[in-house]
């Protein structure tokens, strides 16, 4: 069998699109057409439902999937066997927050390019709950996550580093150039602009902010870290953002930090599937990971802010 037909199927049933699925692979889309119908033929039984706004999986499709991950995973092995003594090559899906994807892992990519030229890394925007699912099919080989607790037992985790948060305002706002800390009613009356649900920093004040006794404030969630950011600067409520991503617009006054309350620094933790194997691209990448957050052994915790 073809290994690059299952990887082909594996790729639409993941996007469920066939244009999506040939922009990831670099195939034109009728070569993704036809290497779906020759495994459908190979197998006797339809794997995909043509749909008009994408493509679904049928039953044997959904059977499928977890099978061919294996395949592919095991001609991972032995093409790593084959080359075994030579430099780690081969490409590394990583997934990762908006916000480690445009503040850190630029960094990382330029140096596994120097370290590590034959080292392809993909970097996927995903949330935690896109991430854990990723790394349990098989389409990222590792994932950065953002939170306190990851709770989930076919994941292996380790703690890399914390990312300082900052409460942000625009420059002409009431509360920017404040001395004294701001207090939880205070934030109760205001406007606040964050990242999308799943989003564990945001969701701590979420639910922080209804605590305060006739508290009004008002949220909106954002896809995207950029959109939220825009609303602040334009003077329109506040936001909670690590401060990596915002460090180049306080340090231009687009932004304003507000103090206090204090919020926890965020765990950076790198998370992989416990059965998956790890090839040594992707433990290269892991390596150059560790060493650019500055791997944190100890484990410790931020504090949760006080809540009114």
């Amino acid at each position: 069998m073809d290994t690059r037909l299952l990887r082909t199927f594996l790729t639409v049933a993941r996007t469920g699109k066939f244009t999506a699925a040939a922009a990831a692979l670099h195939l034109a889309q009728s070569t993704v057409t036809v290497q779906i119908r020759a495994l459908e033929k190979e197998f006797g039984t339809p794997l995909l439902d043509r749909l008009p706004r994408g493509a679904a999986l049928t039953d044997a499709g959904r059977r499928l999937v977890p099978l061919a991950e294996e395949v592919l995973d095991a001609e991972a092995r032995l093409r790593a066997a084959a080359a075994s003594g030579g430099p780690p090559a081969g490409r590394v899906v990583v997934g990762a927050g908006e916000t480690l994807c445009s503040a850190r892992l630029p960094g990382v990519v330029a140096a596994l390019r120097r370290s590590h030229p034959a080292v392809e890394v993909g970097l996927e925007p995903v949330g935690t709950l896109a991430a854990v699912e990723g790394l349990r099919t098989g389409r990222l080989d590792l994932a950065l996550l953002l939170e306190e607790e990851t709770p989930f037992p076919d994941l292996v985790t380790e703690l890399l580093a914390h990312e300082p948060l900052v409460l942000l305002c625009a420059p002409g706002h009431r509360l920017a150039g404040r001395t004294e800390p701001v207090t939880w009613a205070e934030l109760a009356e205001e406007t606040f602009f964050l990242h999308e649900q799943g989003c564990s920093y945001s969701d701590r004040l979420a639910r922080s902010l209804p605590a305060v006794p006739d508290g009004r404030a008002r949220l909106t969630r954002f896809g995207s870290i950029e959109a939220a950011r825009s609303c602040v600067a334009a003077g329109l409520g506040l936001t909670l953002l690590p401060r990596a991503t915002v460090a180049e617009a306080l340090e231009a006054g687009r932004l304003a930090a507000v103090p206090g309350p204090p919020f926890p620094d965020v765990p950076v933790r790198l998370a992989r599937h416990r059965r998956r194997w790890l090839s040594p691209a992707a433990k290269a990448v892991a390596g150059e990971l560790a060493r650019h957050f500055g791997a944190v052994a100890d484990g410790t915790q931020g504090k949760p802010p006080e809540l009114p």
